[in-house]
């Protein structure tokens, strides 16, 4: 005879009257009970259907922990039976019982946290600390076990996301990403059995919605280079954002941090703060054209380029994130400011440069040169990134069509 697995509530109450849930494994006529750590009152257990019934204040929470609990029974019984595994039902609770780690989603959390800010990624340490907000929020408690994460945990903390909390598809996933990141570490680690893991086929599936997007056009980018009327605030924050777009949309955090000392053989060598690696690109005309403007302004081979980083503390992380921070919001509301003076209706920030470039590149450069440009680690990304700005075909398909 095979074990089975059910939620029951046990007819043995607690000097307060309360009566424990527990899950019953039996084997040969023979039960051994598990019980959850939780007990109700008599009137709010459905015995008909196994659940707590809606009456109880905590009814929802209790069922997914019942639910999660029954799962992993289950789970670790189908695992025993594989084995050929012919135990009794003591021994069964015993074997799925073994003792695991405590550690927690807060506490890898917590050493996740810890680990980007040594590294001194302060923008990843900025972003997932305010996703762990959202996750503490939800559960109430730094006593969330990896256990207790499945697939319906997930839907109702995806909902509360973008129901109560008002974040964007995209932002409520990053939470999941985030979630999903921790999980995997803690598989490696076996804190928690690989056969529970919540995500992937068959469980929670984490798929980012298509965003468009949007770069400028040739006659847009014209109109940019050959501005003449605009105050000398607004010309740095445009110098600075073809700079960007002439090395195919280079990241404002290179931009600013570029030194004259990177600057030799007509190339621009430089370390990329995104992933560290070294890149070498020719400078192009028009880019040498910029640099120009800002020689009177250098002290030093030594020194930054643009004048946002000259007074940064190079041995604070943070200092650096602020300065770059404030930097770009101000550079990109100068931006703002030129686009709407000379007709320009799309968005245009810093990294709308990036966009330009693919925009304009379309499908005329080979995909790996582009990831050589891009710095992508992946052609995979340079691909799906450049498929944004590629509509050639789908253009000449509609036409051949309408065209009659």
């Amino acid at each position: 005879m095979s074990a089975s697995a059910k939620i029951v509530l046990r007819k043995k109450p607690n000097t307060k009257g309360m009566f424990p849930l527990a899950i019953r494994i039996t084997k040969n006529r023979r039960s051994t009970f598990k019980h959850i750590g939780h007990y109700i009152d008599l009137n709010d257990w459905d015995e008909k259907n196994l659940e707590v019934k809606r009456s109880h204040s905590n009814s929802e929470e209790l069922n997914i922990l019942l639910s999660s609990k029954l799962s992993e029974v289950r789970k670790g019984l189908m695992n025993l039976q594989s084995e050929n595994t012919d135990l009794s039902a003591g021994q069964i609770k015993r074997n799925i019982y073994k003792p695991t780690s405590s550690l927690t989603l807060f506490d890898y959390t917590k050493e996740h946290l810890a680990t980007i800010e040594a590294e001194k990624k302060i923008n990843r340490l900025t972003t997932d600390t305010a996703l762990t907000t959202y996750i503490l929020a939800f559960h109430k408690s730094k006593n969330l076990r990896f256990q207790d994460i499945n697939g319906r945990w997930l839907k109702r903390f995806k909902t509360y996301l973008v129901g109560k909390r008002e974040l964007s598809e995209t932002s409520a996933l990053n939470v999941m990403v985030l979630i999903r990141l921790l999980y995997n570490r803690a598989v490696v680690d076996k804190v928690v059995s690989k056969d529970l893991y919540p995500f992937g086929k068959g469980g929670f599936k984490i798929k980012f919605p298509d965003t468009h997007k949007i770069g400028l056009n040739k006659e847009e980018i014209k109109i940019f280079e050959t501005i003449d009327n605009i105050t000398e605030l607004e010309r740095h924050a445009l110098n600075i954002w073809l700079y960007s777009f002439y090395f195919a949309g280079m990241r404002i955090s290179d931009v600013l941090f570029t030194k004259w000392s990177m600057i030799y053989d007509n190339r621009l060598h430089y370390r990329m703060g995104k992933n560290s690696k070294n890149v070498s690109l020719k400078i192009p005309t028009k880019a040498l054209a910029i640099l120009k403007c800002y020689e009177a302004n250098k002290n030093s081979n030594d020194d930054f380029v643009f004048p946002e980083m000259k007074k940064a503390d190079l041995s604070n992380p943070k200092d650096i994130y602020n300065k770059i921070k404030v930097a770009t919001s101000k550079i990109n509301t100068k931006l703002k400011e030129i686009a709407k003076k000379n007709g320009i209706e799309k968005k245009v920030t810093m990294h709308i440069a990036r966009h330009t470039f693919g925009n304009l590149a379309g499908d005329t450069i080979h995909p790996l040169m582009l990831q050589k440009l891009y710095r992508h680690s992946d052609l995979k990304t340079t691909i799906n990134y450049q498929a944004n700005f590629i509509h050639k075909e789908a253009d000449e398909a509609l036409d051949s069509v309408l065209n009659f």
